[in-house]
This record gives structure tokens, C-alpha cells and sequence, in this order.
């Protein structure tokens, strides 16, 4: 591992998928992780770009897979969507696709959904995407309103193999549109500078985990921070030299980075 590193890290930020849990099951090391966070006192979040779940039905799944998270210490893709729309146009409208996780995010900034003339189209994950959802998008796109989505993510995992994600649907509706959508999740920096303001951290004293080069690290790089790249889930070793940026640090997974959390 390397041990290239800017000062002692008062904050940490976390990717879920392939750092904490691997297709649903713990990785070794990520309970002790998280009891050092909360023992040593250290101000954390975990983020991810997963927009299907709200934060407390994060929290019991990881529950359930033995680690203790609290719900307000996880923010998602649909939880930063949410956060910029509200700033871009407070109380607007909005139609989606998505599940609870964006639809209750959008409906605590006082968001309307509605297919009747929207201010966006806001494209989410779902475990099912419908080709007539998908073609009410497009032609609401067609006719002026503006596209977002939650995250870029082409692929997610499922214990068949992988499975279509946003960025894929994404593609298809630009395709058909020519319109663009605005992604807001990782890698996008506004995701990480919210993450941040919720955890009052500094990005000279923060540090990113994650397993995905594309994402997770260059998110953490672009905003300042420390970079840990994990080996326990997309990114593997040989696959690290291909990019024109780097972590800070690569560690086989989670549990050799107990030590950094409270040294003593």
C-alpha cells in the first residue's frame, strides 16, 4: 500500500458497493472499519450512487449485513439531485424515473412529479426500466424539458452478471433526443462538495475510499481530497497505470485501513 498521504485525516467519505459490502455480504474488515470511526470519535459518510434506496432502507440492509451505518450518515445520487434542484429551482416539477429512493428525496425539497409539461426529466436507477416511462421521458425531453440524472454509471451489478444502469438509459434517451442530460452523482464534485458541508469537513483533512478509478477517485481528486483506492470490488490492480490520474494510496481492501483511523 502506498503511504503517500497530505497529514492526519479528520474525515472520511466512503463508497458503499465494493468497499463496505460485495453483492450484498460485508467485505472482511469493513465492521471493524466502522466500529473505529464511531469509537475514535471521526466524522464520516458513506456515498453512493445507488438513487433506488433512501437513507433508512440503506441502513437496515446494511444492518443486515452486519454493519452499523446510521441513516444519516449515508447520502446518495438521489439525495444530491434532490440537493441541486432544489437550488437550481426551488419547488419545481419534476418527471421521474426512479424508486423511493429519488421520488422521497425530490418530495422532502417540495418537488412535484408530474408528466404534465415538467421543469426536468430527472433520470434515476431502478430495478426495472419501462420502455413506456422511458418514451414519455423522451418526448418531454423533445419538447423542453431539462434533463438530469442521478449518476453516469453504465453497468450495475446483480447476481446474474451486470445489468443495464442510468448512464446506459441515459444514452438511449440522448440518442433519441440529442439532448444531453446534466449527471449530478459521482463524479461529479458537486456530489462530494455537499458530502462535505454535511459532514463539516475540510478537503485538506478528508479522504475518499473507493473501488472505481472512474467515480470514486477521480470525484475525490477533483474536489481536493485524499484518495484511497480499495482492489475489493471494480478496479483492479493492472487496471490503475491505464489512467492519466492516480490515488493517493491503493490498499488491497477496507481492513488495511483500520490504522488510519485512530493510529493509537
Amino acid at each position: 500500500m502506498s503511504t503517500t498521504t497530505r497529514g492526519p485525516i479528520e474525515c472520511w467519505l466512503t463508497d458503499m458497493d465494493g468497499v463496505l459490502v460485495h453483492e450484498g455480504v460485508p467485505v472482511p474488515g469493513a465492521e471493524k472499519f466502522l466500529e473505529a470511526l464511531t469509537t475514535s470519535g471521526k466524522r464520516f459518510l458513506v456515498l453512493t450512487n445507488n438513487s433506488i434506496y433512501t437513507p433508512r432502507d440503506l441502513h437496515v440492509r446494511l444492518r443486515a449485513a452486519g454493519l452499523q451505518v446510521p441513516a444519516e450518515s449515508i447520502y446518495t445520487s438521489a439525495m444530491a439531485t434532490a440537493d441541486f434542484l432544489n437550488v437550481q429551482r426551488p419547488e419545481g416539477t419534476a418527471y421521474v424515473i426512479g424508486e423511493a429512493g429519488l421520488t422521497t428525496a425530490l418530495h422532502a425539497v417540495n418537488y412535484v412529479l408530474t408528466d404534465i409539461a415538467p421543469d426536468y426529466v430527472v433520470l434515476g436507477e431502478t430495478r426495472s426500466y419501462s420502455l413506456g416511462a422511458i418514451t414519455r421521458a423522451i418526448r418531454l425531453v423533445d419538447a423542453g424539458a431539462r434533463f438530469i440524472a442521478t449518476n453516469p454509471d453504465p453497468t450495475g451489478p446483480s447476481p446474474e452478471g451486470i445489468q443495464p444502469a442510468c448512464g446506459a438509459v441515459a444514452a438511449l434517451i440522448t440518442k433519441a433526443t440529442g439532448v444531453e442530460p446534466y449527471f449530478v452523482g459521482k463524479p461529479n464534485p458537486l456530489m462530494m462538495r455537499s458530502a462535505l458541508n454535511k459532514v463539516n469537513g475540510h478537503s485538506e483533512s478528508t479522504a475518499m475510499i473507493g473501488d472505481r478509478m472512474d467515480t470514486d477517485i477521480v470525484a475525490g481528486m477533483e474536489a481536493g481530497l485524499e484518495t484511497i483506492l480499495v482492489l475489493s470490488g471494480v478496479t483492479s490492480a493492472d487496471q490503475v497505470d491505464r489512467f492519466p490520474f492516480q490515488p493517493n494510496r491503493i490498499a488491497d481492501s477496507i481492513a488495511d485501513l483500520i490504522s488510519l483511523v485512530d493510529p493509537d
